[in-house]
């Protein structure tokens, strides 16, 4: 089962679209650099490959995500141990915001965005035989 463990804002492309990584891994004791920053104030990188499993790239259009590695206030660690979400949709209507939280299931995730018609794509792996 893959647990969310991190959400990397990529930026936007040439249509003025959010791209954000939603990074996965099979262990809840991931890991990476600058987690420990307190507070986060965007130090904090991606988990180290190690803990990565997989990664899904949602293309947000309009909808925009603070993430905790961009805190002012609040360290990765904070996360980590359940104190504040890995990311949250920026909307008035705190009643149906989007929340993602520190080792969320991979199921879970996809649910919450598909609520909003909003899908990960994941990258297809190709074997090649010699």
């Amino acid at each position: 089962m893959n647990n969310l463990i991190f959400i990397n804002a990529l930026g936007t492309n040439y249509r003025g679209d959010n791209i954000y990584e939603f990074i996965f891994s099979s262990s809840k004791s991931a890991w990476g650099e600058d987690w420990e920053s307190k507070p986060a104030n965007g130090n904090p990188r991606p988990p180290d490959l190690e803990y990565v499993s997989k990664v899904g790239t949602l293309n947000a259009k309009s909808y925009i995500f603070e993430l905790v590695q961009n805190s002012d206030y609040f360290s990765m660690n904070d996360s980590v141990e359940g104190i504040i979400a890995l990311g949250w949709e920026m909307d008035e209507d705190i009643k149906n915001r989007l929340i993602f939280r520190f080792g969320e299931t991979e199921e879970n995730i996809k649910n919450k965005l598909y609520s909003r018609d909003l899908i990960l794509e994941f990258e297809k792996i190709s074997v090649y035989e010699n």
